[in-house]
């Protein structure tokens, strides 16, 4: 079996919270969950494999969190989600280096297919 890994995951909706802590332990992995991009920011302790988030909460979006990660020089492999498709959203996400851009409610299959990229550090198809 693979190396776990620790993999990071920001909703602020709790059910699409816990659905997908579920799916990730499903697959062998340790999670850390928080309900917004501050509490994840707030956070002390070592990055995770990888950092799934959604793209709109209040307060900080999940772009907002991607770009602060990238200026404080973070390199976090990032998984988008969102219950809203936005073109040139997905486009900068994917542009900064995310490894997926997934449109709620999401199939099991493409989320592991992104989660195996990012962990493996593969570039997303675009």
């Amino acid at each position: 079996m693979a190396r776990a890994h620790v993999i990071a995951i920001i909703d602020d909706d709790p059910s699409a919270r816990e659905a997908t802590q579920r799916l990730v332990r499903s697959l062998g992995h340790k999670t850390q969950v928080f309900s917004s991009a501050e509490e994840y920011l707030q956070s002390d302790g070592q990055p995770p494999a990888c950092l799934i988030t959604d793209l709109h909460m209040p307060g900080m979006s999940g772009i907002d969190l991607q770009d602060r990660l990238i200026a404080d020089g973070c390199r976090v492999p990032m998984i988008f989600v969102t219950a809203y498709f936005e073109e040139q959203v997905e486009a900068q996400a994917m542009e900064a280096g995310a490894y997926g851009f997934l449109r709620k409610p999401f199939d099991d299959e493409s989320f592991v297919e992104c989660l195996d990229k990012a962990l493996n550090r593969r570039p997303a198809k675009q």
